[in-house]
This record gives structure tokens, sequence and C-alpha cells, in this order.
């Protein structure tokens, strides 16, 4: 019979060497269709705001065509959604490279009490949309009444 002597690193080492196994099987799996796809889908920027008689929302969207955007009222939300289109070309004498970008994005927001719905609109002006969303005028409502008793 041997009499090995104990050595803790080396099942240090061997417990790193499964790790480092797990982690280059890991590595080398292919990515589904739907996580390449969603790579591309992006989330713009948004800055929302209440002025005296309106509320406002800013969309961040550079390189987004105003044709490309949709701007909708679904029962007590608005939504902005649209889609990203770039396209890169660069041709030199004896090179050409095209480079495409498509995404997508799709942004809700619940629509507050007291809003004038049929008055929406939207401006697009230099990669930033604009919802402006006016408030209903409500009549001033005295703060103090008082009721003379009969």
């Amino acid at each position: 019979m041997f009499v090995t002597r104990y050595r803790p690193r080396n099942q240090f080492n061997d417990i790193r060497r499964g790790f480092d196994l797990l982690n280059s099987m890991l590595n080398s799996l292919e990515v589904p269709a739907q996580t390449e796809k969603s790579k591309y889908d992006f989330t713009p920027a948004v800055n929302t705001r209440e002025g005296k008689n309106a509320y406002h929302i800013e969309v961040d969207l550079p390189g987004v065509n105003k044709e490309d955007i949709k701007v909708d009222i679904e029962e007590d939300k608005i939504v902005i959604s649209g889609e990203k289109k770039l396209k890169e070309e660069l041709k030199e004498d004896n090179y050409y490279k095209v480079e495409s970008f498509y995404g997508s994005f799709k942004r809700s927001f619940t629509l507050p009490e007291g809003v004038d719905i049929e008055n929406i609109h939207a401006e697009s002006d230099n990669g930033v949309l604009e919802v402006i969303i006016p408030k209903l005028d409500k009549p001033e409502v005295e703060k103090t009444k008082r009721i003379k008793v009969k």
C-alpha cells in the first residue's frame, strides 16, 4: 500500500479545471435566433414632464425617420412604437462595405385622468419626438364656501 500525502492544492486544481471545462462548453453554444434578434431591439430614452396646460413626452430617436414612428392611443394608454433602419455604405477603389441595422422599439404610458385625447399631437425634430397631451379645462372651484343655514 502506498501512502499519499494530502495536498489541498490538487483538489483546488481539479475544481478549477472543471469550471474551465464548463465555461468552454457554455462559450461554444450557439446563440438562439430570438436572442440574436433582440440584440437589435432598443429602448429609447424618454423624458416626461407636466406643464401648466399639458403633459409632455420627449423620446430620443436619433436616426429614426418620422415616417417610421407610430403614436397610438389604446384604451387608457398612449403607445409610441416604430422601427430604426440604418444602412451604412463605404465605397473605395478596391473596397465596398455595406452594414445594415434594423431594430424596433415600443414604449407605452398610462394616460392620466383629465386629458384631452382628441387634441393630442406629436412632432419630430432632429431625432427627438415630442408628444403633447393637453389637459382638459376644469372650472375653478372655490376652496372655501359658506353655506347659509335656513
